[in-house]
């Protein structure tokens, strides 16, 4: 996720250079036909009418997939405050020393291998070539070919809880207390999947990029005759526009990428995994990571 308020026009043209070639041309074909033909010229008001209307599409599109964005920030915000609680209602709950203090620091260490396996799945990254979730996982948990290892940790901790429960370690409330808390994590990683899963539908992609395509080959034949030349930059200003608030939804439609605007979910995993381990009180702990030299936060 970009972090830092510093910009650079020329990034930003050459993370869209085709569409400001294909402007420019549009443009320079247009003072190539009124050269040679005058009276080849377009109406501004119909042109008009449909930038109004092309503009209105493409920021719904933004929006919708802005909603997507921060629905997902929010869930990973969810992912966090439940982690934090689940971490405390297990090592406050049960016994703090012997078999249910194992129990305790297994379901936490559990956790936060969730949160890391969750990260990588989402960006579709390969499980098993993760550090971090090679690292903390609890021996005995084989994620290999399970079809949703985040859910079989889930299990795994459920199942824990039901034990510690039949052992007595802690009393109806406090399971239900933490049962809770595992059903928030389910339904958070639920909505994850959610998202990622089901992209926008493919018409809004379609009918922006084709109806921004004749825009831009007729706008420059509306200019060029109150303009001249001067056509040519001014509708590739304009249509550039259009194509980068278009652009911006495309991107922003799935939050989990590894694109500078998704979700910093590796400084978020590695929050978690900080807050956890020091309840458990470990030492040595990763740093958080912050934006890079770019910032960019991961």
């Amino acid at each position: 996720m970009m972090v830092s308020t510093r910009g650079s026009v020329l990034r930003l043209l050459a993370w869209q250079w085709k569409y400001v070639v294909m402007f420019t041309l549009a443009g320079a074909l247009a003072v190539l036909v009124n050269q040679r033909w005058p009276e080849v010229k377009l109406p501004a008001m119909p042109l008009g009418i449909v930038g109004g209307a092309l503009g209105i599409f493409v920021s719904f599109r933004t929006n919708q997939a802005y909603s997507r964005w921060w629905e997902g920030r929010q869930l990973w915000g969810r992912l966090i405050n439940s982690s934090r609680t689940f971490a405390s209602q297990t090592l406050a709950y049960l016994p703090a020393d012997g078999e249910g203090r194992a129990l305790a620091e297994t379901m936490v260490r559990r956790q936060v291998t969730h949160v890391h396996a969750l990260r990588v799945l989402l960006r579709g990254q390969d499980l098993a070539a993760d550090a971090d979730v090679t690292a903390l996982l609890v021996p005995g948990d084989n994620l290999a070919g399970d079809s949703n290892p985040t859910y079989l940790l889930v299990h795994k901790n459920i199942e824990a809880l039901a034990l510690v429960t039949r052992r007595n370690y802690i009393t109806g409330e406090q399971m239900l207390a933490i049962d809770e808390s595992l059903r928030t994590i389910l339904d958070v990683q639920g909505g994850c999947e959610r998202i990622k899963r089901t992209p926008m539908p493919r018409g809004y992609a379609f009918i922006a990029s084709r109806v921004l395509a004749v825009f831009a080959l007729a706008l420059p034949f509306a200019l060029i005759g109150d303009m001249g030349v001067a056509a040519i930059p001014v509708s590739t200003i304009v249509c550039l526009a259009f194509a980068l608030i278009s652009e911006a939804g495309r991107v922003l439609e799935d939050p989990f990428t590894m694109f500078w605007n998704a979700l910093p979910l590796t400084q978020m995993a590695r929050t978690i995994e900080v807050n956890l381990r020091q309840r458990l009180g470990d030492t040595d702990l990763p740093a958080i990571p912050g934006p890079d030299a770019a910032g960019v936060l991961m």
